[in-house]
């Protein structure tokens, strides 16, 4: 049985400084979105992240754009980690492989349900040996049921968990969400539980296996669409950028272009019709309430867009601003990463890529005692870490 290790990582920047997970080693069975997410927030908190590839490495490595030859895709989600490439079906890789995740203190996969327990690297075959393992498996529909040996995508998760069915205008063809919402709230899950069940062991009461399937992830930040089902009995509907208990919530057209304001409760509503010049609507029985107004938000859109049509979207951000009305413009990724506060939390970092390529990546918006984690290692290469990752295990 290999001896567990604990990696020492210091991050100092400023004055010497402790991040959250360091001295605690995470080996990563995990391919494309979902699972590397994860393991990278667990290596942006300290954590000695060790990604198991195979030899021809994580599908991810393909995705454009490329740049000198490396994927920025895949280096969005696999930065701070080790890579050691192993083929699991030849046996003396498998039994590095074993070795590996008997060393760490947590184990984190995103295969199908079954193919671990192949290759007896499941949690079931590993806690003989190493009982305080933290072990989470991510997949599509969980470990066991009905569906469990379903595949699935972020789309297809999206379409089945309802995200689908709120999304876009009203009457609209189904729409997905621009953001791979299922694959990232799985890893943000599976990041939680990992971090969960490492406090579990330090109490004394040993390792667990966490469960996080992507379908039940989605429903769960599903949580005012199920509930407004549940409370209701009808299904949530597209209501394009308006909310189903609030308006004005929404985008609106300006003269040239859109913004968003978001006046969510009566005082905020006065203000806005002070701006706007709309003040008769105060009294207007549709508008008394935000339910109300809500419930008939095609009106009140129709009557506010006719004055903000009249002036630049500037003109009214900045009034709206003045007056303390949530309010933005409506940014493309280029234009929000240029906001100055992103500059203030210091959320970009240069980065260079395996080969030389100069990019730059978005880290972890976690600020601990008054820093960001940032980038302690580029993403790695096909197995980078391989040899230095195999002196580190006892066989």
């Amino acid at each position: 049985m290999a001896v567990r290790h604990r990696a020492q990582v210091q991050l100092i920047r400023g004055g010497k400084t402790m991040l959250t997970l360091e001295g605690v080693r995470v080996v990563e069975f995990c391919e494309i979105a979902a699972g590397p997410f994860c393991g990278m927030l667990l290596a942006d908190m300290g954590a000695d992240v060790i990604k198991v590839e195979r030899p021809e490495g994580d599908g991810m490595r393909q995705w454009p754009p490329i740049s000198g030859g490396f994927s920025e895709n895949f280096a969005s989600v696999n930065r701070n980690k080790r890579s050691i490439a192993l083929d699991l079906k030849d046996p003396k890789d498998l039994a590095t492989a074993r070795a590996l995740a008997l060393s760490a203190d947590a184990v984190i996969e995103n295969y199908r349900p079954g193919v671990m327990k192949r290759y007896g690297l499941d949690h079931a075959s590993l806690s003989q040996s190493a009982p305080d393992l933290v072990y989470a498996s991510i997949s599509a529909f969980g470990q066991t049921g009905p569906r469990a040996q379903e595949g699935g995508f972020d789309l297809t998760l999206q379409a089945m968990a309802g995200v689908m069915s709120v999304t876009g205008e009203a009457g609209g063809p189904p729409v997905k969400c621009g953001v791979p919402l299922c694959d990232f709230v799985s890893g943000l899950y599976a990041a939680f539980s990992v971090v969960c069940g490492l406090r579990k062991v330090r109490e004394g009461a040993g390792g667990d296996h966490f469960d996080i399937s992507m379908m039940g992830a989605t429903l769960a930040v599903g949580a005012l669409q199920t509930s407004q089902y549940f409370g209701t009995g009808s299904d949530p509907e597209k209501l394009g950028s308006a909310h189903p208990r609030n308006a004005p919530y929404q985008a609106f057209r300006a003269s040239d272009g859109w913004f968003a304001m978001a006046a969510g409760n009566n005082r905020l509503w006065e203000k806005v019709c002070e701006i706007a010049g709309t003040m008769d609507l105060l009294r207007d029985p549709r508008f008394t309430t935000s339910i109300l107004r809500a419930q008939n938000q095609q009106a009140l859109r129709d009557r506010l867009e006719a004055e903000f049509t009249r002036q630049p979207a500037g003109h009214w951000l900045e009034r709206f601003a003045a007056a303390g009305v949530p309010s933005a413009e409506i940014n493309t990724y280029s234009q929000a990463l240029a906001d100055r506060q992103v500059a203030h939390l210091k959320l970009v970092e240069d980065i260079v890529l395996p080969g030389g390529a100069r990019t730059r990546t978005v880290v972890s918006p976690i600020v601990q005692s008054g820093r960001t984690s940032g980038v302690r290692r580029a993403p790695p290469t096909i197995g980078e870490h391989s040899a230095e990752i195999r002196a580190e295990i006892v066989m």
